[in-house]
């Protein structure tokens, strides 16, 4: 069994890290350059950006800014927020991201994401799927940072995804993030299910137990969380313990 791994999130706007509530009410919580760098001395496996507006703004990530974060980190990178391109995300790549992370341009143009699993290897592309529980029952993906319904099943989306060569979901719930209330466990295992590439579990996290619950009854080979890190709540050394001590291999 692959080792599950624990993944901070910075959420960066206009070049802070912020925090919010089911995508809106943001606040503060720092300098990406700094948080990057605790979370990295702090044993986190891999860390994620993401320009949570440059999709909705229609303009580029800030790649002098990436390239900060990535010269102070030893781990894997994910950056993701307004690539349009296989151009944009070589740039990004260069950067210095190991990962690049698609949302609104992979729904906009599925074939986005062929082109830079073939160009580039499924290992480095992740497709990012923001979902809200629809009646009578599933879900239905966002884009635009969430601004935006499109119509799409979560669960069918995740698997045509997987097909077009994406190596990753990451996957968040819109109706959980930052409640603390816990992941979406019914979502999780559902696409967990629907896909043989490894889902990130994102927006819930309130306390270890529910990154446990991810992991075990959700299906998710990861976990990713974002306030509870910035604001010392906990650490990633709190949560692998935790996991450790009921039994799950971590890094």
């Amino acid at each position: 069994m692959l080792a599950k791994r624990i993944i901070p999130c910075l959420d960066v706007d206009n070049g802070r890290v912020v925090k919010g509530i089911r995508f809106v009410s943001l606040t503060d919580a720092g300098d990406p350059v700094a948080q990057a760098k605790r979370y990295d001395l702090e044993g986190a496996d891999e860390l994620t950006f993401l320009d949570i507006t440059a999709s909705s703004d229609r303009r580029d990530i800030v790649a002098e800014l990436v390239r900060r974060v990535a010269d102070e980190v030893f781990i894997p990178f994910t950056v993701g927020g307004g690539l349009r391109s296989v151009e944009d995300i070589r740039a990004i790549l260069r950067a210095g991201a190991d990962k690049i992370t698609l949302n609104t341009a992979a729904v906009e143009d599925p074939e986005l994401i062929k082109g830079c699993a073939e160009t580039f290897g499924s290992q480095c592309v992740v497709v990012a799927i923001d979902a809200r529980r629809c009646e009578p029952r599933g879900w239905e993906v966002y884009t635009h940072g969430g601004r935006r319904p499109v119509g799409l099943d979560a669960i069918e989306w995740a698997g045509r995804a997987e097909r077009l060569g994406a190596g990753e979901i990451l996957l968040t719930s819109m109706d959980c993030d930052g409640t603390r209330a816990g992941y979406d466990i019914e979502l999780t295992r559902a696409v967990s299910d629907a896909v043989r590439i490894p889902v990130i579990a994102s927006g819930g996290a309130g306390k270890v137990e529910h990154f446990y619950d991810a992991l075990t009854a959700g299906g998710a080979s990861a976990v990713l969380a974002a306030s509870l890190f910035h604001f010392g709540e906990l650490s990633i050394g709190d949560v692998k313990s935790y996991l450790r001590s009921r039994g799950l291999e971590v890094r």
